[in-house]
Order: C-alpha cells, then sequence, then structure tokens
C-alpha cells in the first residue's frame, strides 16, 4: 500500500503531478518547476518597500524570468568557451557572449564586466588590400 501525500497536488514543469510525501511540503520553486528560489525572490521584494502588498503570482514571475536570462546568458557563453576550447566559462566568455547577442546587448548594454576586455574589432580600412588576380592579356577576350 502507497502513502499518499498530504492532498497538496502540483504540477511540475513537465507537466507531472507532484505528490509531497507524507510530512513534507513542496517549495513554491519546485511546485513552479523553477531551480532559484521564489521565497528569496518574495522577501527582496518585501524588504525593498515595492509596494504594501506583493501578489503571490508576483516573486514567481521574478523568478522565472532572471532564470531564463540566466539560461540564456550561460548557453551563450558556453558555445563561446567551447569555441575557445575552453570548459569553464570566464568573464570574457560572458562579455563575448552578450556583446554578440544583440537582444542581450540591448538589455546588458551599459553593464561593464569585470576582466571582461573588450570585443575584437579591426577597421576594414586598417586591413590589408587583397590584391586581384591579374589575367594575362594574352587570355582576355576581345569584342
Amino acid at each position: 500500500m502507497s502513502k499518499e501525500g498530504n492532498g497538496v497536488k502540483s504540477r511540475g514543469k513537465t507537466g507531472e503531478i507532484l505528490v509531497p510525501p507524507v510530512g513534507k511540503r513542496l517549495t513554491r520553486s519546485s511546485r513552479a518547476g523553477l531551480q532559484f528560489s521564489v521565497t528569496r525572490f518574495h522577501r527582496q521584494l518585501r524588504s525593498n518597500n515595492a509596494g504594501k502588498k506583493i501578489a503571490t503570482g508576483a516573486p514567481v514571475y521574478l523568478a522565472a524570468v532572471i532564470e531564463y536570462l540566466v539560461a540564456e546568458i550561460v548557453e551563450l557563453a558556453g558555445n563561446v568557451a567551447k569555441n575557445n576550447k575552453k570548459r569553464r566559462i570566464i568573464p570574457r566568455h560572458l562579455q563575448i557572449a552578450i556583446r554578440n547577442d544583440d537582444e542581450l546587448l540591448q538589455l546588458l548594454g551599459n553593464v561593464i564586466i569585470a576582466e571582461g576586455g573588450v570585443i575584437p574589432f579591426i577597421h576594414p580600412q586598417l586591413l590589408p588590400k587583397t590584391k586581384k588576380p591579374k589575367i594575362p592579356k594574352s587570355q582576355e577576350l576581345e569584342v
């Protein structure tokens, strides 16, 4: 005979129904299918005088948005690290990832990343001119 939960059911990130064991509680983060702590965001909203009352969905939404942004940045920085044959993401990889993505650049354009360096750019006028292969006059077509 299996033990049922305390009657509180919730759907996780994948849509499966989560039933906690007897005597255990589901965190708001696990109910929402998030990794970031919803309770911490709620506490910060209360302590920063965001308002007298905070809707129950506000910290969940905020945690979900921040988690998405972090996942996006880490994915792009991981790709940059992989392109540089590195296994560890360093601030330089974060800098390159953010500066090469248009939407993240718009959001984080004024942010200075410590130890991030600069984005490599050489003005086209400073590049050496490419020489066009010369065609011998004997092979030119006369019209």
